[in-house]
């Protein structure tokens, strides 16, 4: 895909090529930035790229000291800090209760249907080191893999730490996922324990979780020697003795006392799986020193962080990396207190989560622009309601953020005083890589702006060479930086392929930018054949992999359409077996067709894949050499004029698609 196509699916590319010197600017307040913690003289500090950063490492506590900062002789393979050896668990916790703050709160919790829990460091001292020990008399070692497959409750951040705590890269699978999408991690990772819930609770009601992993390892293939399951709802779930253990009764049964592993720098913390075109999810690795490096820092300088004060609530879930970084590691690193909600926004009411706000004086609000813009349109009377004047700074993460919705949430829930933080940043990366600085960045509404001391990015034309202002290309980043991935796990070839191949010697992000007159950095979203679907990235591939395994599907074509709401949609276009056409040209009956399509891609993915629209045709529209034109069907999708058709085999397939798309039975945009 180029990146004019990328505009499109973004949804901002047209603004953005009409950017002007009238860009609205909102500086900082001359109170905020006084008392930043950033400053305009940490860019310059960062002009020593491996001093910098060695500088942020030293603010972690090493077991052994680090001698050497980075090695990059392997190159795509860095190594941050290999000499030293240091604990995740141990530095996120037991050095601040060390410190004399074991009565600090750590975790303000509260529950979908109003439970609450109260956590401090040294309650989550004894709480982790209890979970370590039960992991350990589970036969749980350092290096062995554990997945963690459960909903936005206190347990999803102790189990990681737990793991953590003796070196066991714990891989966290999101509770919405299917068991097939379960199985697929669970095996590629070769890991050795699930620990997961009864279920959770999703708008009133009790999810379960448990069957989901009892369905994946229903194949029999994996590793997996037992399953550590947490109560949460009380419901009645399937049991296989001898694999199966209850979490409170391993807890109970385990000392609160833990001696934290310390492990090399360059030990992997953590696997994440993320959608890849291939259809494969790629299991992306970090490893501990570099990683919490980069997390702590960029948590404490893009938020601001003040911990003796602030009560910091980033809405992501465990699952994916935002709740890696910017729920357990960055703010536990720091020392901060934080909330966890395990509930959607709606649930009882439209403004849950400003009561929220209100009830424990949220100060640092993180959220997605899907979240915003939802806001958005249930009207601001909602959190017109509630006191928000805690509020003093606003994240966005997830996606390139509309300049309505930025402004929008800086007025309405910021009261127009809070700096408004969009960030840049993937799983790959680790942490936050483009942002502006809160206190010292004149913030552009929709812009990411600026890469953050210690990062080095630029935006390259097809040759690889740097744009001018005003022009846009693609996203690399020039310079290793110590959150980076460590690879593909199990799969070397795939990491440099992926990653390092189309511009050799620089990561390439898959993504889109442009610079406007400034310099300033613009997100314009993907340009490979990955959607990102309310912050969150769904292969197509793998999407028309699934459509593909029912029995009713001759062939299908996934592509992104924009969405006002969630950033990009899920629109498929599906050309049925002959013995399904009957069924789908029966009065009533292709509706039920598309029902059934839309709950399959659910059944084998997980909810979030599920597509908006499913669109019954005769024919795709491709090349001679057979490759799909996928950005014909992107024009049909978001309901404008098909572009060029000369390249097809066929050129009248896109005039049968658009008459077949009026006939009766087919899901109409």
């Amino acid at each position: 895909m180029g990146i004019h196509e990328a505009d499109t699916a973004a949804g901002t590319g047209e603004a953005l090529e009409n950017l002007s010197d009238e860009i609205r600017r909102f500086p900082p307040s001359p109170e905020f930035a006084v008392q930043a913690n950033a400053k305009a003289e940490l860019y310059e500090r960062a002009a020593d790229h491996e001093g910098f950063w060695a500088e942020q490492a030293r603010a972690l506590t090493w077991e052994t000291p680090f001698t050497e900062v980075l090695d990059f002789s392997a190159a795509p393979r860095a190594r941050w800090f290999a000499d030293g050896r240091l604990n995740a668990a141990y530095n996120a916790v037991d050095r601040h209760v060390a410190a004399g703050l074991g009565d600090r709160v750590a975790i303000h919790w509260e529950g979908e249907p109003g439970d609450t829990r109260t956590i401090t460091y040294a309650e989550l001292q004894g709480e982790v080191s209890r979970a370590a020990n039960a992991l350990v008399a589970l036969g749980v070692d350092t290096g062995d893999r554990v997945a963690i497959y459960l909903p936005m409750i206190p347990e999803a951040v102790v189990a990681m730490l737990a793991c953590a705590r003796i070196g066991a890269p714990h891989s966290v699978v999101f509770g919405g996922f299917s068991a097939e999408a379960l199985h697929t991690r669970i095996l590629d990772a070769e890991a050795s324990l699930v620990i997961t819930a009864d279920g959770g609770y999703r708008r009133g009601a009790a999810a379960a979780l448990k069957p989901a992993v009892d369905g994946a390892l229903a194949h029999g293939d994996t590793a997996v020697r037992h399953v550590l399951v947490v109560r949460r709802t009380g419901q009645d779930v399937g049991w296989t003795p001898g694999r199966d253990v209850w979490w409170e009764e391993s807890l109970a049964a385990a000392a609160d006392v833990h001696e934290p592993v310390a492990v090399e720098a360059e030990h992997p913390l953590f696997i994440l799986y993320t959608s890849g075109t291939t259809g494969k999810p790629k299991g992306i690795f970090h490893t501990t020193g570099g990683y919490l490096t980069q997390a702590a820092y960029t948590h404490r300088v893009v938020f601001d962080l003040k911990p003796e004060t602030d009560v910091y609530w980033c809405t992501a879930d465990v699952g994916w990396v935002t709740g890696h970084t910017y729920v357990t590691y960055g703010p536990l690193l720091n020392g901060a207190t934080q909330l966890l909600y395990e509930g959607t926004p709606d649930t009882p009411t439209k403004g849950r989560w400003w009561e929220l706000v209100e009830k424990y004086g949220v100060t640092i609000l993180y959220t997605a622009p899907t979240a915003i813009r939802t806001f958005m349109k249930w009207g601001d009377g909602i959190p017109a309601a509630y006191d928000l004047s805690s509020l003093r700074l606003l994240g966005s993460v997830g996606e390139p953020i509309n300049p309505e919705a930025w402004v929008w949430y800086r007025h309405v829930i910021g009261g127009d005083r809070t700096p408004v933080v969009d960030t840049w940043w993937q799983t790959e990366t680790g942490g936050i890589m483009i942002s502006p600085l809160p206190g010292v960045t004149v913030a552009k509404p929709g812009s990411a702006q600026t890469p953050l001391p210690g990062v080095r990015a630029e935006v390259v034309d097809e040759a690889g060479e740097p744009v001018g202002n005003g022009r846009g290309g693609y996203l690399v980043l020039t310079h290793p930086w110590p959150g980076m991935l460590r690879g593909i796990w199990g799969d070397e070839q795939r990491f440099k392929d992926t990653y390092w191949s189309r511009f050799p010697g620089r990561y390439f992000a898959g993504d889109g930018a442009k610079k406007d007159d400034d310099g300033d950095i613009w997100l314009l979203g993907r340009v490979d054949d990955v959607m990102n679907i309310s912050g969150h990235r769904l292969s197509t591939t793998e999407i028309e992999s699934a459509l593909v395994s029912h029995p009713w599907v001759a062939e299908a074509a996934v592509v992104g359409a924009s969405d006002p709401t969630t950033g990009q949609a899920v629109v498929a276009f599906v050309i049925l077996r002959a013995d399904a056409v009957e069924r789908a040209d029966e009065p009533g009956e292709g509706g039920d067709v598309v029902a059934t399509l839309r709950g399959h891609v659910a059944a084998e993915i997980g909810p979030i894949a599920k597509p908006r629209s499913i669109l019954i045709v005769a024919e795709l529209p491709k090349t001679r050499s057979g490759k799909i034109m996928r950005r014909l069907l992107r024009d049909v999708a978001e309901q404008r004029a098909v572009g060029d058709v000369t390249t097809l085999a066929d050129t009248s397939v896109m005039e049968l698609i658009r008459v077949g798309l009026n006939q009766p039975g087919r899901d109409p945009m």
